[in-house]
């Protein structure tokens, strides 16, 4: 029996055997979509190249009881973003900073006891931080005392997964701070503080790095609680700065693991799915965040792409127990090779890790450059990669 892609997707994050290989890919870049696609949107790309599509909706709302609001000048929200909450003690102003080279924009977060400052630039490919909000040990009180915490707007994700129906996945994220962070708790304490600043806090100020954990977890918790009754199919914990290319397994089983541990167990209890983000090394601590319990896990990033992910060993050790996504070297088998070179890359990654389901293949992370002709060559072995022939 054909599946359709919503069908083909669940049923291997389930841990079950679909009708062929799922195949899709993690959030496409716009800068790959205006420079090698012509402009087109997300879902056209997905219809183009016959890959099992995926939505993300992440809207969110105020919690008016408490006296929040939609940030009035946030009006439009930039990439996975959702509108800005503010409340009469805490409110977010922006200034444009003249730079030669990066668009940057200066934050002021604003409560009765005090301003905090962060500075964020970017080009056409991406963004990030360039001076941290933290600064100063306590200024974790004013966030602590003032932050807003946002829930998540379900009845706009029931509209968009009514819309989107049997095409493949409502995919969202856990709450990140405000103007730049990450789905995990340890990962958005590295967009405040800095991730190396993080890692030497650990060992110098440990309590204070459990305080700051504690504060962003309770946010966290809150917007998760939220979510009963949303129709998601799949919500992105993690991040990036939790792989063991950034710390250490003992940082991760001591900081990263019970945190994140009990988002998602919060998660479940809300009828959600989580699929953990690791975007770097995975090895050494697979099996610690498989007892987190996740529905899924990914990236599983090559070695060729600064990674460190064995696939048929990693399928041994944990894919009993989660559906594993990922693992496609977009570096090298999206650019400057054979088509024929992309298609035996496919199969052995249905070879090393196709074998029972519950594998899903995507390029490991987003990508910015690719050759068009390579990803047809990539989605097309892999709509051939049948089950059970």
């Amino acid at each position: 029996m054909v599946m359709t892609s919503k069908e083909r997707l669940l049923t291997a994050l389930a841990r079950g055997v679909p009708d062929r290989l799922p195949v899709t890919t993690h959030h496409l870049m716009r800068y790959f979509l205006d420079t090698y696609m012509g402009g087109m949107g997300e879902l056209e790309f997905f219809d183009y190249f016959g890959l099992d599509a995926i939505t993300w909706v992440v809207p969110h709302r105020p919690d008016t009881e408490h006296g929040e609001f939609f940030d009035p000048h946030h009006t439009t929200p930039g990439f996975l973003e959702s509108r800005r909450i503010a409340s009469a003690e805490w409110r977010v102003e922006a200034e444009d900073v003249p730079h030669s080279r990066y668009v940057t924009t200066r934050y002021r977060f604003v409560t009765p006891k005090g301003q905090l400052t962060m500075m964020v630039q970017s080009n056409e490919h991406t963004t990030w931080v360039s001076e941290h909000l933290i600064k100063a040990k306590h200024d974790i009180d004013l966030i602590g005392e003032f932050v807003t915490a946002p829930k998540c707007d379900v009845e706009t994700v029931n509209r968009a997964a009514e819309a989107f129906g049997s095409r493949g996945l409502v995919r969202g994220h856990i709450c990140c701070f405000d103007i730049f962070g990450q789905p995990g708790t340890w990962q958005d304490a590295c967009c405040l503080v800095g991730t190396q600043r993080m890692i030497m806090e650990t060992f110098d100020d440990p309590a204070w790095v459990h305080t700051l954990l504690k504060i962003l977890h309770r946010r966290k918790r809150i917007f998760v609680q939220s979510l009963q009754g949303a129709r998601y199919d799949l919500l992105e914990l993690g991040g990036g700065d939790a792989s063991t290319t950034v710390i250490s397994p003992t940082i991760f089983e001591n900081f990263v693991a019970p945190y994140d541990a009990d988002l998602i167990a919060t998660a479940h209890e809300a009828g959600q799915r989580i699929v953990y983000h690791t975007c770097g090394g995975m090895m050494p601590i697979l099996e610690t965040i498989a007892a987190m319990q996740p529905d899924a896990m990914e990236t599983f990033t090559p070695k060729a792409m600064g990674g460190d992910v064995r696939l048929a060993e990693a399928k041994r050790r944990i894919g009993d127990k989660v559906c594993m996504i990922g693992s496609f070297d977009q570096f090298h088998s999206f650019t400057n090779c054979s088509e024929a070179d992309t298609r035996v890359a496919v199969r052995r990654a249905f070879a090393d890790a196709g074998e029972g389901g519950g594998f899903i293949l995507s390029p490991s992370d987003h990508f910015f450059d690719a050759d068009p002709k390579l990803i047809a060559a990539f989605a097309d072995e892999a709509r051939a990669c049948v089950y059970g022939c």
